[in-house]
């Protein structure tokens, strides 16, 4: 006993105070990164966060909303897998969507406005679960009657090779860009409910869907998109000097 007490008495004001500032095991400030977001409802949308973030509970966190998002997301990916058994379980992937909507672009938009946020906590937590959420709903959308699977990873990829371009545009220009040709996660969202919509008139095909032909030219356009945006920043950086 005599020895645990010794040995607290040593280690443990190394383990209860607080980090150095100025430690060099301290991970040096983030330059601040521009969000720069010129979709079509990008207006509008701001408006209607910031008149819910005025309104959120205070117990509601900035974490809570981004575990709501999960939330959406897999009920996007239920009611997708379901619907091979009824088309009634469409109506949970349109909710999801709703869902997915709130939690994923409130989450942020609550840390802003409260002035609580966590640059580097926040950042990588979202976008690891915007890739989590992501891949549920197109996966749902493969694993439905209306879409191969397939076509479904083919504009996942193009999706997630368009995240990967805005991560090492915030790293090598300090600029995250959250839409192109004036749509972003939102618009997207609201096409995939008008594609969902859709499917209660248009009843599944064998062979290659009219849903297959839409969402594989969405990742074609996504691919598209990728290699001519990486092509123009390669020669920003060129002209910059590096």
């Amino acid at each position: 006993m005599r020895y645990i007490q010794v040995t607290f008495c040593c280690i443990g004001p190394l383990l209860l105070s607080p980090p150095n500032p100025d430690s060099p095991a301290s991970p040096p400030p983030l330059k601040p990164i521009e969000r720069i977001q010129q979709n079509l409802l990008a207006v509008a949308e701001r408006r209607v966060l910031n008149w819910l973030c005025a309104r959120l509970p205070e117990w509601v966190k900035p974490d809570h909303l981004t575990s709501l998002g999960l939330v959406g997301a897999l009920m996007v990916l239920t009611g997708y897998a379901a619907s091979a058994l009824h088309l009634g379980w469409l109506w949970l992937a349109i909710a999801g969507y709703c869902v997915h909507w709130f939690g994923d672009s409130l989450d942020g938009s609550l840390a802003r406005f409260r002035d609580i946020e966590r640059p580097r906590f926040g950042y990588f937590i979202d976008h690891s679960c915007d890739g989590l959420a992501n891949f549920m709903i197109m996966a749902g959308l493969g694993l439905s009657p209306f879409v191969r699977f397939d076509v479904a990873l083919f504009a996942l990829t193009g999706y997630l090779l368009m995240s990967i371009h805005a991560f090492l545009s915030a790293r090598v220009l300090g600029e995250l860009k959250l839409s192109y040709i004036a749509a972003g996660p939102t618009e997207l969202r609201v096409l995939l409910v008008a594609v969902t919509l859709s499917m209660f008139a248009i009843e599944p095909e064998p062979g290659w869907s009219p849903f297959d032909w839409l969402v594989g030219a969405a990742g074609a356009i996504l691919l598209a998109i990728f290699v001519v945006q990486t092509i123009v920043t390669a020669r920003r950086i060129a002209t910059q000097g590096e």
